[in-house]
C-alpha cells in the first residue's frame, strides 16, 4: 500500500494505491486523521483509482472518515474509475451516502 496526501482548497486529498486491507488500513487511518485534524480541515477526497483491492477494513476506513467530515460540517467525496472497487462500494452501500467522481478536480469543484 502506498498513499500520498495533499491539501487543496480546504480539502485533504488522499491518493491510495495498491491494497487497502486489514494489514494497511490502520496506518493509513492514523496518518489521514493526523493531517486532517492538525490542519483543521473540513473536507476530504479519497482517490481510489489506483487501488486494486479493498476489504471490509477499507470500507471501515471510508465510513470513519465520512463520519469525521460530517461531524465537522464538511463533506467527503470518492474518486474512482475502477470497476472492481466500484463494485465493492456499491455492495457496501457507500454509494448511497458518498458521491463518487471521475476526477479530483470534479470532486473539489462541486
Amino acid at each position: 500500500m502506498r498513499f500520498s496526501m495533499d491539501i487543496e482548497k480546504n480539502y485533504l486529498i488522499v491518493k491510495l494505491e495498491g491494497e487497502l486491507d486489514h494489514h494497511t488500513s490502520e496506518e493509513v487511518r492514523k496518518q489521514i486523521d493526523t493531517l486532517y485534524y492538525d490542519n483543521n480541515l473540513l473536507n476530504m477526497v479519497l482517490d481510489l483509482r489506483k487501488l486494486n483491492f479493498m476489504d471490509s477494513s477499507g470500507i471501515g476506513l471510508i465510513m470513519g472518515r465520512y463520519k469525521n467530515c460530517k461531524e465537522r460540517g464538511g463533506n467527503i467525496a470518492l474518486v474512482s474509475t475502477n470497476s472492481t472497487i466500484d463494485r465493492i462500494l456499491k455492495m457496501s452501500g457507500l454509494l448511497k451516502i458518498i458521491n463518487v467522481y471521475p476526477s479530483i478536480e470534479e470532486a473539489i469543484n462541486v
